[in-house]
């Protein structure tokens, strides 16, 4: 008759997603050895270090006094398994298997953390998605960290067992001590603390216009103007205005942030990030990758703002590698080992000079760059990536007298802007409520969505046609448009695309086509 092996349930991340692992341990005759098997890293085989001094702090005999083998199988076995998450199922299928403790009901639970050599437990990356993995295989409980529990519990539909060390788990298994669950936490989304409000910049009021209406459909921006004309602190300040992101968005940036430890400060992220990466950063860096691929720049920036200064001074790889989230919404990362997707739903805000000196066509200062110089600067930005953006906008440098000039109250009052652009975004909501897979603004629109979404008021179509006649717009350009001006609409609380939304959608493109 056969001896039943026990069996574990612990999570392996696949890029920000979790993946069952069955851990078994298996006890046989033979010298002493300590045997973890299943394409494990060097950090999992180092768990047989931390397992023996937990256990022996805790006065539980350990795997070192054990005169048998000791095998640990980590499966599926084609998996790579990496990181100090398998601790705490290690410590508890070697217990099982040499009787130490009680048997308990495994199938419904899962076992995530790190053990320290005292037997406490130290938090982990990515328990948030080990909670969305047991609810979907239908499990009842999740064991984590004291520390990650808060992160865990917005799950609805498993229990969070917080755990601070192994001998209160191992009292809570065999009935003795029960450790209270953690109760659901409701998410709060609000808004960022910004470094810039609206109130703060002066005059500069068409680029303020544009960005109320990016802001309230998610469309890519790129502004372009002197040095000191305000571009940056305009991007900055876009954040105070974004609406907050809704629950489940909420629930994805944070399963991104957890996946690799940028959750610290705050367990759950509900605001809408806001990410600025210098211009010398790397491909991988910003798209993601890497030998065991991780997440880059643009999936932090998930539902969020990604910002780039200073836009042509970035590697031409790195601008054209923008295309697909862009278009996508996805980042879709390619190695011999593995091919994995990250979600990169991002708002693209970028900026720009005129010319490597900044002030081509300045009527304050003269421009000191050579026609070629200003040609190749501007040609470091793509035609097919600036086809990508939808408002394409000109900041003029701001004149001694508006800096002098004190802010009257409504422009310091940012409440207003707040006010219609989640006016605007619940008009989005309830047009989208009902689309697989689900989306949030007018900026994620197929074409097909875009057509049926849209409908033009008489002489609207005929004022389309013939600006279109005159100008060359791509087709890719031509939906942007729609789209653009279907959340000036939207501002504007009208169900018709009306003959002045199409105009002002036009004039946030037509420069650059």
């Amino acid at each position: 008759m056969s001896r039943i092996v026990p069996k574990l349930f612990a999570a392996e991340l696949d890029g920000v997603n979790a993946e069952l692992i069955e851990v078994e341990a298996d006890l046989n005759v033979g010298l002493h050895s300590f045997n973890i098997v299943g394409l494990a890293d060097k950090a999992v085989n180092e768990a047989k270090e931390r397992v023996n001094s937990a256990l022996k702090n805790c006065g539980i005999k350990p795997p070192t006094k054990e005169n048998r083998r000791i095998t640990i199988n980590l499966a599926p076995a084609d998996v790579k398994k990496a990181g100090s998450r398998f601790d705490l199922p290690i410590a508890l299928a070697y217990l099982l298997a040499s009787d130490q403790i009680k048997p308990f009901e495994t199938k419904d639970k899962i076992f995530v953390g790190e053990l320290s050599l005292d037997g406490s437990l130290r938090p982990v990356n990515g328990t948030l998605s080990a909670a969305l993995l047991a609810r979907a295989k239908g499990m009842k409980q999740v064991f984590v960290p004291e520390q990650n529990a808060t992160e865990a519990s917005v799950v609805r539909g498993i229990e969070v067992i917080p755990v601070r060390n192994l001998k209160e788990l191992i009292e809570h298994l065999e009935e003795i001590n029960p450790i209270k669950a953690v109760p659901w936490t409701a998410v709060q989304p609000t808004y960022p603390e910004s470094l810039v409000s609206f109130g703060e910049i002066r005059g500069q009021a068409g680029a303020k216009r544009a960005l109320l209406v990016a802001a309230s459909g998610g469309h890519n921006i790129i502004m372009t103007g002197p040095p000191g004309a305000g571009k940056t602190m305009l991007a900055q300040a876009l954040t105070s205005i974004l609406p907050p992101p809704t629950v489940e968005e909420s629930i994805e940036i944070t399963k991104i942030w957890s996946a690799v430890g940028l959750n610290t400060d705050s367990p759950f992220i509900n605001y809408r990030p806001y990410r600025a990466p210098h211009h010398s950063s790397s491909l991988v860096s910003i798209i993601g990758g890497g030998p065991n691929p991780r997440p880059g720049e643009v999936s932090f920036a998930h539902r969020g703002i990604l910002f780039f200064d200073e836009t042509p001074e970035f590697h031409r790889d790195v601008l054209e590698s923008l295309r697909q989230p862009l278009e996508a919404g996805r980042v879709h990362v390619a190695r011999a080992r593995k091919s994995l997707i990250f979600p990169a739903r991002f708002q693209f805000v970028a900026a720009m000079n005129p010319c490597p000196c900044g002030y081509f066509e300045s009527r304050e200062r003269e421009c000191r760059c050579a026609g070629h110089e200003v040609s190749r600067y501007k040609k470091r930005i793509s035609g097919p990536l600036l086809d990508r953006i939808d408002i394409q906008l000109e900041v003029p440098a701001l004149k001694i007298e508006e800096l002098q000039r004190p802010i009257s109250a409504a422009e310091n009052e940012e409440r207003p802007m707040r006010e219609a652009v989640v006016s605007a975004r619940r008009i989005q909501a309830k047009r989208f409520k009902n689309t697989k897979p689900r989306i949030f603004s007018n900026a994620e629109m197929t074409s097909k969505m875009t057509e049926e979404s849209i409908r033009l008021e008489d002489g609207a179509r005929e004022y389309l046609t013939r600006i279109l006649d005159r100008n060359f717009i791509s087709a890719r350009g031509y939906y942007r448009i729609l789209k653009v001006s279907r959340t000036i609409a939207d501002l504007k609380n009208s169900e018709e695309v009306k003959k002045e939304h199409l105009a002002e959608a036009f004039q946030y493109r037509l420069k650059h086509e």
